[in-house]
This record gives structure tokens, sequence and C-alpha cells, in this order.
């Protein structure tokens, strides 16, 4: 490229000396084209001249995760840095942008209004780059009139809102992503709160694998736990029976489960509410006894005419016993829990009606870790096949929300926990045409199986110290996020990235400070000053050993 590059006005350093336009300040020209992309050349005196204003948007001009901007015509487009070099004769830096959207000229001051996603129309070689100004910014990033909610500030202005748009973000699932200690915990509540004050008879169920988020949400939900879940067994299909109770494994273990739905549709045929039932299954969800299942798996290991030993029969009788004997189970396989509750516990859980308080928080922390995949796997499947077999009726959308995903959806097809994995990974496909919304929190993307990170239409990235998972995270993006999605190891504490559906254009957002009474329990130990304190230590290990031989909180 040829030619000398207009400089800026030193005089834009000082807000009160007299200065043209910004929309007069060039600080570089494109230099080359390539699709959603461009090279561009930067002027350093420029770029210093500016670097003391007092507008923070202008003042990062031309910096990395700095948006500029270029006229074309009456049109504004609006472009992010992603990469600077230096020029060889060290007067220019040469930088690639990504485009993200255009909108018009204001003329009496120059501003861009009506900003869209999207370009339309590129520039030539030889277009002037200009700053891009607060103003620029608010126009860029208002969400207009659509439903949102706002939950921070837009780097790096200080008054710019960041805002999610509602519909966008729910109706094509989320994810939001980062490492431990990053303010993960405390964001999701963020976002959760924000949605549930705009949406007090929403209907929200949260899946807490660590008590956090319990006392985060005691005024305007419901906590729900191994003490008052009350998850009726019979709720359970046939896959999750044969996760519970079947402990063989191989050719054995086919054997077993045949014999499990063969017992099992017995028992449910027995209660009167199959009666009028035309196709009765082993997962019609129909009450039964679990004294009757195991009477005809008595009366079955006693006939003559069955094909097996009577070791198959046994294995699943002493199963069942267990699990009857065991209190950490009682939440489940209670004999309180025979009664036909089914409505009374999709209320309770689904929040109809929600009484203002919208979200209800599963804390799965006391359960039993054998069982608590299937618990997730219940849930989850109650909540999908409500939204199908509701279809005809006035919809009533849910939100699922499930923290340490990675759990849950492994990459792994393999093991114990497949139910639930199957059941999350067909929400991801399919709920958004139902009605079901789903959003993942993990700190091990890289972990989550393959596809459902790209099933999210929105993708709110905190930092990420692995770099398997910053590439997996990348790769599920749209291409024209890569200068974002470059910044994540930089972020700080209680930042993020959020791209996709849920915003107008990707934004680096810094996160609103959440009242103290609203946060998750999941703040790190303060170990030099814990330390340093003593007494109290007999009564703590007192309630400590009877909490734990009770196995309760």
């Amino acid at each position: 490229m040829t030619g000398k590059l207009p400089h800026g006005d030193p005089a834009a350093a000082d807000p009160a000396t007299p200065r043209r336009r910004l929309s007069d300040l060039v600080i570089g020209v494109v230099s080359g084209i390539s699709g959603g992309s461009a090279t561009i050349m930067l002027d350093i005196a420029a770029m210093e001249s500016l670097a003391g204003h007092a507008d923070p948007s202008v003042a990062m001009a031309g910096q990395v995760g700095s948006q500029v901007k270029m006229r074309m015509g009456q049109a504004w487009l609006v472009a992010t840095v992603r990469t600077l070099a230096l020029a060889p004769k060290g007067t220019h830096v040469v930088a690639e942008i990504d485009f993200i959207g255009e909108g018009d000229q204001e003329q009496l001051t120059g501003r861009i209004f009506r900003f869209r996603r999207g370009v339309t129309r590129f520039p030539l070689p030889g277009t002037h780059i200009f700053p891009v100004s607060n103003a620029d910014m608010i126009e860029i990033y208002s969400a207009h009139d659509q439903a949102r909610i706002e939950i921070g500030t837009v780097y790096p202005t200080a008054t710019t809102r960041a805002s999610l748009l509602v519909d966008a973000l729910l109706g094509k699932h989320f994810a939001l992503l980062g490492s431990t200690g990053t303010g993960k915990s405390t964001s999701a509540a963020l976002i959760l709160h924000r949605i549930c004050d705009m949406a007090p008879q929403g209907h929200v169920v949260m899946i807490d694998p660590h008590g956090e988020y319990g006392a985060a949400f005691a005024t305007n939900g419901a906590v729900y736990n191994a003490a008052n879940l009350e998850l009726p067994y019979w709720l359970m299909n046939f896959e999750e029976h044969c996760e519970v109770i079947v402990t063989s494994k191989g050719p054995e273990r086919a054997m077993d489960c045949d014999i499990l739905a063969k017992c099992l549709l017995a028992a449910r045929a027995r209660n009167r509410a199959a009666e009028g039932i035309g196709r009765l299954t082993v997962d019609s969800p129909i009450p039964y006894l679990l004294s009757d299942l195991t009477t005809i798996l008595q009366n079955e290991m006693g006939k003559l005419d069955k094909s097996t030993n009577t070791l198959p029969y046994l294995r699943l009788r002493t199963r069942l016993d267990e699990i009857k004997a065991d209190p950490r189970f009682s939440f489940m396989f209670s004999g309180m829990l025979v009664a036909d509750s089914m409505q009374a516990f999709l209320s309770k859980i689904f929040r109809l009606p929600a009484q203002g308080k919208p979200i209800s928080i599963i804390d799965t922390s006391a359960m039993p870790s054998e069982i608590t995949h299937v618990v997730v796997s219940v849930l989850s499947r109650l909540i999908f096949d409500f939204a199908i077999w509701a279809r005809d009726e006035e919809q009533k959308p849910i939100l699922l929300v499930c923290e340490e995903a990675h759990r849950y959806i492994p990459a792994s097809n393999a093991g114990e926990g497949q139910s639930v994995r199957k059941i999350l990974e067909r929400i991801a496909k399919e709920g958004r045409k139902y009605g079901v919304s789903l959003g993942l929190i993990t700190q091990r993307p890289s972990d989550l199986a393959e596809g459902v990170l790209s099933q999210c239409g929105t993708i709110i990235a905190m930092r990420l110290n692995n770099e398997r998972d910053q590439h997996f995270v990348k790769a599920a993006m749209p291409e024209g996020s890569r200068g974002f999605l470059d910044a994540i190891p930089a972020l700080r504490n209680r930042e993020c990235v959020v791209c996709g559906e849920g915003v107008s254009v990707p934004i680096r957002v810094a996160f609103d400070d959440l009242e103290a009474e609203r946060r998750p329990a999941s703040a790190d130990p303060v170990f030099s000053a814990l330390w340093r304190q003593s007494g109290g230590e007999e009564e703590i290990l007192e309630r400590t050993v009877n909490r734990w031989r009770n196995q309760g909180r």
C-alpha cells in the first residue's frame, strides 16, 4: 500500500479542547478483504493521539478486542480487531478484523443508529477506519424493544449495558462455561435471578449437585433435596429401572432385564389406574407396589417352565430388598410414595403455578452417588415428556439448568448413567420444538458429549485455563466470534465473552455485582484468616458426625 495515512487529531486527547467530530478522525485504512474478515493498516501516531481520550471506547480504538468502523455510502460497517502486528517500516500496525454488522449514519453527529447484525456490502481497499464511540457502542449493543435482561457492562465501557435477549437465549439453549474459581456459580445465579425477576410466573428447574444455590433462591424459589423431594419410584421408565435394580454385567444383564420387564409390566397392571388403559407398557407412569414386584418375581421364580435358573430372580429380589431397607433411598423408594401423586409432583417441581417462585432447585448433594444420575434422568425425562404430551394445551415452556453438565452428558457412551445422557442429548436436539430450554453449566466443555455444545445457540464463556477446553469452545462458535474467543484465557474473574443468538453481536462483559443474599454458597475458603481462628472444634465435630451417621443435613 502506498501513501501516508492521515493522523488522528491530537486535540482529541483533551475533551475540553475544540476538535473535529469522531466520525472525521481517521486512524487507518483497509488494505485487504477476505470474506467476513479484512486486513487493515492502523497509524500508530493516530492511535497514540486518542489514548488519553475521555471516552474509553475511543481511547481503546485499534487495540485487540476493540471495535472500529468504516463508512460505506450512508452506512457504517462495524468490525472487531482480532490481531495486531507491526508493519515492516514500524510506523503502522497491520490488524486482522472480523465484521459484526452495519448501521445507518446519523447526519448531524455522524453516529451509528439502526444497527443490525450481518454485512450486506463490504468495503474496498483504501476505505478509511474510524474509532467507535461510547454512543455508538450503546446503539450497537442495545436490544431495542426486544425482551431482555441486563447482566453487566460491555468492555471497555463503564456505562454501556450488556443485555441478553431472553427469547433467543432460552429458545435455542445456552451454555455457561468457565474454569473453577472464575465466578461461574455467581454468574449463573445472576442470570437466573434476572430471568426470575423478569418472569415471576416462569418455570425453571435447576439441578444443583453441590447444594450451592438453595440459599441464593430462598426467597424466589423452592428448594428440594433428599429430605423433601419425594420422587415416586414408579415414575421411572424401564431403562431407569434397569440402572437402579439390575446389577449384573454382560450377557447376564440382558437376561435380568428381560425378567424385570415382564415382572414390572405385571406389577403395573395390578393397579386400578391401569384398568382403563388400552396400551399399558413398562414405561407407562402407573403406580405399583414394590411388594407386588417382589411377589411377582417370587412367583415367576417358582414356575417350572421358566427358561433360566433361579439365579437372575434371586439377584433382582435381593437388590429390591437392599433398596427398600436402605434409608438413603427413602426419598424415592418409600412405601409412602405409592399413591398416584404424579399431578401434584409435576405441579411442585415444574412450578405450575409458579406463585411468584418460578425456580425449583433440586439439591442432589445428599443423595447416594449411585442413584444421582437416575434422579436427574427422571426429572429431565419428565420435563420432556410433559412438553410432548401437552402439545395440544396452552404452552408452558420450561427451562432445565444443569450444573456440572459434563457429569450427565459425558463424551463417553459407555458405563453407567446412559439414560440421563440420552435424554439430555435429546432435549439439546429437539427440546426447542416443544418449548423445553436447556442451560448447561460446566467447567470442562471438552468432556461434554460431541455435538451438545454446538446445539447451544448462545455460549457464555468465562476464563478457561485448559487449552483443550479453549479449542473445543472455539470449534463450536461461529467464525466471526474468533477475535473475542481469543481473549478467553485473558479474562478476569466475573468477566465473560458472549456469542450467539442471545446477543445482537458478540460482546465481552463484566458481570454486575450480585447482592450478598442472592449469591450461591460457593465462595472459596480464606485460609489465611480461617487458620488463625480457634474454638468450637468439639461442637463442630459432634454435629458433623451426627449428620454423617444419619446421612442427612
